[in-house]
Formats: structure tokens, C-alpha cells, sequence
């Protein structure tokens, strides 16, 4: 498993979105008062500036909508990949979430856009938090 960066706490606007992930969670928020789906977390509705949002969960179900192979990294935690996948993957509640697309045999040629994907939590060894990932079925 990498080591993947971790969230620094205190966080406000992402604390929830973290617990959820510790609890196998894929937490998005929506807003109350236009229904607007706000993801990545914040504490306003980027549609209507409203503060009344509220937390679902989602089923962690989606498609990949576009991807990028990367060949080398110099980041610690990402360099003993080898080629690893970054992804925008449309989740079936209506928004987007920039992940890894993982368990690929060959990341340059087993990824397509379109696939369905699911959910999964990478538990780190550097860290309290899983990272969401998803798996293509």
C-alpha cells in the first residue's frame, strides 16, 4: 500500500468527509435549500451560498469520465507504484471526485472511460485515515 498524503487537523470544512471515510463512507453534502450536490466538502453551497447543507452518503457507484497514467513520481508514498492511474469519476448522486482508479493489471491499457467503478477505502500505514479509490467491476 502507499503511503498517501493525510489530512492535518483541525479541518472544518472536511473533518466529516474523513470521518466518513474511516467508517467506509463516501460522504458528499447537499444543500437544503436549492438541492444543489456540493462536493469536495465546504461549509457553503458554491450554487446558492447557502449555509444549510446537509451530509448523505453516497453508494460509491460511478463511471470513469476521464484519466491519466502517471509513469514516474518523485512523491514520497507514490514513487514504488510504478504507473498508477489518476481519475475524475462521476458518481451516480451527481457529482465528480478526483481519485485513483486501482487493481489495474496494466494502468496503460486495462482503464477505459465509461467503466464502471466502485468504492474502495486504502487503509495507510502512515495514518488513521483510509483514502477512497475506486475499482473498476
Amino acid at each position: 500500500m502507499p503511503n498517501r498524503p493525510q489530512p492535518a487537523f483541525p479541518e472544518p470544512n472536511t473533518q466529516e468527509y474523513w470521518d466518513g471515510a474511516k467508517a467506509g463512507e463516501l460522504r458528499y453534502q447537499a444543500c437544503n435549500d436549492c438541492n444543489h450536490i456540493v462536493f469536495t466538502p465546504k461549509r457553503h453551497c458554491d450554487k446558492c451560498g447557502g449555509r444549510n447543507l446537509s451530509t448523505k452518503v453516497s453508494k460509491g457507484e460511478g463511471a470513469i469520465y476521464t484519466y491519466s497514467v502517471v509513469r514516474q513520481s518523485g512523491m514520497p508514498g507514490f514513487r514504488e507504484m510504478g504507473a498508477y492511474t489518476v481519475a475524475y469519476v462521476d458518481l451516480d448522486e451527481g457529482f465528480r471526485v478526483l481519485t485513483s482508479i486501482v487493481g489495474a493489471a496494466d494502468p496503460t491499457k486495462d482503464i477505459k472511460i465509461g467503466n464502471r467503478v466502485r468504492v474502495e477505502f486504502e487503509k495507510q500505514d502512515n495514518g488513521d485515515y483510509p483514502v477512497p479509490v475506486f475499482r473498476q467491476v
